[in-house]
């Protein structure tokens, strides 16, 4: 079951965002199950790797964009490197998913090394939405490293939307076998049903009340988080005069609100990018109160495509840019 698309046919790719979403649950379910018992989740091997020069685009820029990634720059030679490496790895385990860890041999990957401007070993860098950040230099007490970790984390999700691990793909396969077999009905079907009905038949307000009522109990429910960003979405642009909004912001470059309005408007009419870019100039070119109200409905609508979305990949590389 997936919330219907409604005057949106063409903009957002449901069974993309629907797999997201699953995804996401799983990867939050994998999260409670290693609090719980202690270790890592199932896919824990890809929570630490090895990087060199040829596979950093994919491996750490690329994967920036889904989660955050920890760089550890370290030597054979480096006595502290071998102190702070396993401690790393074994946070990157404790965390379950909320942030990766990338190893780089500055010695095998001098290139890499000079690029950051590491000026000693160990260092540890972070790249979120493709955006380097620099954590902290030399073997650091374990507790420090926990309160810059926790910082990590939360301004990446924050910040830029960007929560847990991506499922590997053996991981993504067995959840494909898994839909294909009939599932039992969910505690929430009927709510979700419910809601949906709504979102067909044009009662948006009914629809996001029960879609909150589904996250009240449920918060990562992935169904209802898109239903509830789809219904908010149009329920904003259903009386406004699309004429007159695209006059008002060509006019009124400076009034925010009215830059959020012809987003709104973008996003619904299919011109995702537009959507995305302006909002990301308004983000860039305000401070204060305006820039957190145009980052935060970027936020709104990357809830309406889709995390997988490559133009929602492309467009927190852009708001991470604009915002460090």
């Amino acid at each position: 079951m997936q919330p219907r698309n409604m005057s949106m046919s063409g903009v957002v790719d449901l069974a993309a965002v629907k797999s997201a979403g699953e995804a996401k649950q799983k990867a939050e379910q994998a999260r409670a199950e290693a609090a719980r018992t202690g270790r890592a989740p199932a896919s824990g091997a890809r929570l630490v790797f090895d990087v060199d020069e040829a596979g950093f685009q994919q491996d750490v820029l690329q994967r920036s964009t889904e989660v955050p990634v920890v760089i550890d720059f370290w030597a054979e030679w480096c006595e502290p490197c071998k102190r702070l490496g396993p401690l790393l790895e074994r946070l990157a385990g404790e965390y379950a998913g909320k942030f990766v860890l990338a190893k780089i041999d500055v010695d095998a990957n001098q290139m890499l090394f000079q690029q950051f401007g590491v000026q000693g070993i160990p260092a540890v860098f972070a790249v979120v939405a493709g955006q380097p950040i620099p954590l902290f230099q030399g073997a650091a007490p374990e507790s420090q490293i926990r309160q810059v970790l926790d910082q990590l984390v939360q301004a990446a999700e924050q910040q830029f939307g960007i929560v847990g691990a991506p499922l590997d793909p053996q991981d993504a396969g067995a959840a494909e076998q898994e839909a294909e077999a009939p599932a039992p009905a969910g505690p929430y079907d009927a709510l979700l049903e419910a809601a949906n009905q709504a979102l067909d038949s044009g009662d948006l307000g009914g629809a996001v009340q029960a879609y909150k009522n589904v996250l009240n109990d449920d918060p990562a429910n992935p169904e209802a988080k898109l239903g509830l960003a789809q219904a908010e979405l149009l329920r904003r642009v259903q009386d406004l005069d699309p004429q007159a909004v695209r006059k008002e912001a060509a006019e009124s470059p400076a009034d925010v609100q009215a830059q959020i309005r012809a987003a709104d408007l973008d996003l619904v009419g299919g011109h995702v990018e537009d959507a995305f870019g302006r909002l990301v100039d308004v983000v860039k070119r305000t401070a204060g109160d305006d820039r957190e109200a145009a980052r935060l409905r970027l936020l709104e609508l990357f809830e309406v495509i889709g995390a997988e979305d490559p133009r929602v990949t492309a467009a927190r590389t852009a708001l991470a840019r604009v915002l460090f």
